[in-house]
């Protein structure tokens, strides 16, 4: 019996994802399945928003949209670049992103704890100098100065490329006066800078890891993904180097992924508070400054 061909947004998000099933992607970039990559990538194509999806699901399609379609799908899978690649789009803590090969694809889980204001650790009416550390496309800078609309945000990265992305998002967002974005080599260029709250996704991956990873990574900048034999290099520096970067209260956040159970290894002496997603992930640790400055002879000391 012949197939009736894809004529509405439902048919083509049931044709996508059967497609996408059948060549064995990878979903890691904003989705973590094929019927949600494929809900993703049409509603996009159409520039139908999330929230309005459903609603237009019997939509039927015109010609040049169904040629648009069938040329992202077969773009996907040939390629096997990230989805957001493609259509320039990328979503984190509910705000949508302009990213490009330049910058990875952010899907940091601190975004859930970002749009709670860190609390009840952090006490939002305190905070007033924010820094996002390895800012890449700037989507946590920019969701930070959404969440904490009283504070101001400086954005640090060493990659030129990842800057100027960074600098299309802040514009989109109309937050020039609040957000600096800066050229620096984690905090090189920061000298005696001061913060309230300090945030990082810094590198993390081990290069054992990086081997392992899989074709839809190796479309985004190594430099975002790498850090050294262990995975421990960006945030070992970090840790030893934060103390005179934060005030008396202030706190650093930061996520460490796969690398969780290796930092607790090499500094089981501090006292790492690992915040736990809706999902029960806890690679996202919490330190505030008085212990950071308790433990920096353990932290300068990195295996």
């Amino acid at each position: 019996m012949k197939k009736t061909p894809p004529r509405t947004v439902h048919d083509f998000i049931l044709w996508a994802a059967r497609l996408f099933d059948n060549a064995d992607l990878y979903f890691g970039h904003g989705t973590d399945n094929v019927q949600d990559e494929a809900a993703w990538l049409v509603g996009s194509a159409l520039k139908i928003s999330p929230s309005k999806l459903d609603a237009c699901l019997k939509d039927e399609l015109s010609l040049e949209q169904q040629n648009t379609l069938h040329a992202l799908v077969d773009a996907r899978i040939t390629t096997r670049k990230p989805l957001a690649y493609l259509i320039n789009e990328a979503w984190f803590a509910g705000l949508k992103f302009y990213v490009d090969e330049r910058v990875i694809v952010p899907r940091s889980l601190t975004a859930e704890f970002i749009t709670e204001q860190f609390q009840p650790w952090v006490k939002p009416a305190q905070v007033h100098r924010i820094l996002d550390l390895c800012t890449g496309s700037g989507c946590m800078a920019i969701a930070l100065a959404q969440a904490f609309p009283q504070a101001r945000v400086d954005a640090a990265d060493i990659s030129l490329d990842a800057l100027a992305v960074a600098r299309i998002n802040v514009e989109n967002y109309g937050l020039r006066e609040r957000v600096r974005l800066l050229r620096s080599d984690l905090f090189s260029a920061l000298k005696s800078e001061r913060y309230d709250l300090i945030v990082t996704n810094p590198p993390y991956a081990a290069n054992d890891e990086m081997k392992m990873l899989p074709p839809e990574y190796r479309h985004e900048p190594a430099l975002a993904l790498a850090s050294g034999e262990r995975g421990l290099d960006t945030i070992t520096t970090i840790l030893a180097q934060v103390p005179k970067h934060l005030n008396a209260n202030g706190v650093l956040v930061a996520e460490v992924g796969n690398s969780a159970i290796t930092l607790q290894q090499d500094f089981p002496t501090v006292p790492f508070m690992w915040l736990s997603t809706s999902a029960g992930d806890e690679s996202v640790f919490l330190l505030t400054a008085e212990q950071l400055q308790h433990h920096h002879s353990a932290l300068a000391r990195a295996p």
